[in-house]
């Protein structure tokens, strides 16, 4: 009765008790000897049918299950089962106030156990003005199950408004497991703190992060490596391996730490085409095949290294590149029934080419605007100033894009369309020392073109100025006559020559 695991509890009984009886109702005995063959039935030993222990059973007890099944010719067996209680699922016992009580306390105190519970609710019970009767452990305890009031895990000094409000929301949304259709469709990026430390050069223990990069649909390791910290350059500098590795996906799942929500990380991926889709606050359980790659790296390569004393940063990430392709890509994973680079090599992809590393390295940069110093052509960024080219010493707002960990690679951008112009540098002052001044060059060109405006500065100016042409144009439409009197006629004569005495207002003639 024990060989199927999967029998049901009350269908092992009915056919425990089947086969006790069955027997008399294939060969049924004659008049008068039913009560000998039910005595020796009664006498015999049976099986337990879960756990297997002897037991016997009343003559009583086998006579009533041996007219149920007579008397049910269509289906015996099912009258023999145990019937369930018709109480079955209720707790009287569990009243709406000492319900509402329990619920109120959960909610205070997720991180109880159940029979911290329950030792509370006694004490609070005890204190009630109206007279409340408590329930036993074990019915509090089926009651707190079905409700879902489970054990929550504490958080500390990190119970904030946002994890209260993730954790409603896991209490709300289910919660399933997920796989995107085509390889190089999602990554998932995450970091992980090591549980061992390694020792450096200088004698000092550190405890290494781990920076990881998986395919969500082969399950793939693009790269891995271990670094000292998780900031923006080292999130830059493992993503661009993984680039070069297996090629751009389409979209990249992080959770929200600071580095994810870079200017320079989060400029890369546009300029890349790629979509950064970030998990909810709160929430690594939207992130879980990363997590589960945790598991492994943690149950399988860090036992490997348990012998070796005097762990180093180099030897750590040596170990863990042979690991993951040696080990992790090419085993067989029990979720896609294959390896994970077979997998990816065989499955749909919807992958691209990875550029360059140059080009990966220019899209990986921020833009901020500045001001330019008119005295100098220069800007101020992060504590240093840069030298502007003389051609844009017009511009009083410059646009620049750069990455804060190398000022070494910035370029000056159009504000409108964000074309690079020219690369910028840092103000040398000791070569500016040497009193070496290159001549200013033309103004670079601001809508009318560089060679129009040096044809306009060859010819020089001609004619009035437009704004006085038109101030000459609209007094002489208001029809007044000049304002001014008229001295010399200057076809005749020149300032300075006597022609007479001519009265104020009299025009003198020849």
């Amino acid at each position: 009765m024990t060989e199927d695991n999967n029998i049901r509890t009350t269908d092992a009984w009915a056919r425990l008790r089947f086969s006790i009886i069955g027997h008399l109702l294939a060969a049924p005995p004659q008049e008068g000897e039913l009560c000998e063959a039910l005595e020796l039935l009664a006498a015999r030993t049976w099986r337990h049918p879960i756990t297997d222990e002897p037991l016997k059973f009343g003559f009583s007890t086998i006579e009533h299950w041996y007219y149920a099944a007579k008397n049910e010719a269509r289906d015996p067996v099912s009258v023999l089962k145990r019937r369930v209680r018709k109480d079955a699922g209720q707790m009287p016992k569990m009243t709406t106030r000492l319900c509402a009580l329990l619920r109120k306390q959960y909610e205070d105190h997720k991180s109880w156990t159940a029979q911290l519970h329950y030792d509370n609710l006694a004490a609070v019970v005890v204190k009630q003005e109206v007279p409340l009767a408590l329930a036993s452990y074990s019915t509090v305890k089926r009651w707190m199950k079905r409700q879902g009031l489970l054990r929550r895990a504490k958080r500390g000094n990190r119970s904030t408004e946002g994890t209260q409000r993730a954790e409603a929301r896991h209490e709300q949304r289910e919660v399933r497991s997920y796989e995107v259709e085509h390889v190089h469709g999602l990554w998932h990026l995450d970091f992980h703190v090591g549980s061992r430390q390694i020792l450096l050069p200088s004698g000092e223990w550190v405890t290494p992060i781990l920076f990881a990069v998986l395919d969500d649909r082969s399950r793939l390791c693009c790269h891995a490596q271990w670094y000292f910290d998780e900031g923006a350059e080292t999130l830059v500098h493992g993503l661009m391996q993984a680039f070069q590795k297996r090629g751009l996906p389409r979209a990249l799942m992080t959770d929200n730490g600071a580095s994810m929500r870079s200017a320079e990380f989060n400029a890369g991926m546009y300029a890349l085409g790629i979509l950064p889709e970030l998990t909810l606050p709160y929430s690594p359980y939207q992130n879980a095949k990363q997590e589960i790659f945790w598991g492994s790296v943690e149950g399988r390569l860090m036992p490997m290294l348990e012998g070796e004393k005097s762990l180093t940063l180099d030897l750590l990430n040596e170990a863990t590149q042979a690991w993951v392709e040696r080990d992790y890509n090419a085993k067989v994973h029990s979720e896609i029934g294959m390896t994970p680079i077979r997998r990816f090599l065989d499955d749909k992809s919807v992958g691209r080419e990875s550029p360059n590393s140059e080009t990966l390295r220019a899209a990986f940069r921020g833009e901020c605007t500045r001001t330019q110093r008119k005295s100098d052509g220069t800007i101020s960024l992060l504590g240093k100033r840069f030298e502007i080219p003389s051609r844009y010493r017009t511009l009083e707002k410059v646009r620049v894009r750069f990455a804060f960990w190398n000022l070494g690679f910035m370029h000056l951008v159009d504000a409108r369309s964000g074309t690079p112009l020219c690369p910028i540098y840092v103000l040398d002052k000791l070569k500016n020392a040497e009193a070496v001044r290159r001549p200013r060059g033309p103004i670079a060109d601001a809508g009318n073109g560089e060679e129009a405006a040096k044809a306009q500065t060859a010819a020089g100016p001609v004619g009035i100025a437009p704004l006085l042409s038109q101030m000459m144009a609209d007094y002489a439409a208001t029809g007044l006559p000049p304002a001014y009197v008229k001295k010399h006629d200057a076809n005749v004569s020149h300032p300075g020559d006597d022609h007479g005495d001519g009265a104020l207002g009299e025009e003198v003639t020849p």
